[in-house]
């Protein structure tokens, strides 16, 4: 007789069960920060520009909130511009719920299977990690993004996944302080695990986060 915990063809492999864990994980533990913020907090400006911490929470529920034939009806008000949509929902749908609220959704859907147009469940946890750090870093809160969540995410980094977030990554190696892994070839930019995968995904960073003679590309100004 087989494990009945191991694979089969009709059960997530063990891959895709270890990653909707660590979504679950993340965005419980998100919530449970969000419960903590206070209300000045939470209209702090985050790491997305034009967006403050209340607009990147309510952006991170839309698509547990939202079935598809609506996200295509508010796709096609933006008249086929994805980022319009998605700017223009944030903004309202961080108007019309409360705090409370907007970290619930994270709570009440952690097992929700959503994942982005590509890249699978991956891209999932990259989604709800990315934007924790678009909160955390600019409030200076030292939440550490468990190393398991993130090595799954550093070991996804590819050229194309940085052209696709649109970070220049030409010409250098990421070199992390706290973990073993680093990622192309050429002048060194080194700093924390998380605080490189932020650069992977086209953010820049407050001061002092990064060295290396490029870290000035990848500072927020």
């Amino acid at each position: 007789m087989g494990n009945s915990l191991g694979n089969s063809p009709t059960a997530p492999d063990t891959s895709t069960r270890l990653i909707r864990a660590a979504i679950a994980a993340e965005r419980r533990d998100l919530a449970d920060l969000l419960d903590g913020l206070h209300p000045e907090q939470w209209d702090a400006p985050s790491l997305c520009a034009g967006w403050r911490v209340r607009e990147v929470v309510a952006h991170m529920s839309l698509g547990f909130r939202y079935p598809l034939p609506r996200v295509l009806l508010e796709l096609l008000k933006a008249r086929g511009s994805l980022h319009r949509m998605t700017d223009r929902r944030a903004r309202a749908d961080a108007a019309a719920f409360p705090e409370r609220d907007l970290a619930g959704f994270l709570r009440d859907h952690a097992d929700h299977p959503w994942t982005p147009p590509v890249g699978g469940f991956a891209s999932a946890l990259g989604h709800d990690v990315v934007h924790g750090l678009d909160i955390t870093v600019p409030l200076r809160l030292p939440r550490r993004v468990p190393e398991e969540r993130l090595r799954i995410l550093l070991d996804h980094v590819t050229p194309k996944s940085a052209k696709f977030f649109g970070a220049d990554l030409g010409g250098l190696e990421l070199r992390a302080d706290d973990t073993a892994w680093s990622f192309g070839s050429g002048s060194p930019l080194a700093g924390d695990a998380q605080d490189l995968l932020l650069v992977a995904f086209g953010r820049r960073l407050p001061a002092g986060r990064l060295r290396g003679e490029h870290a000035e590309r990848f500072t927020l100004g």
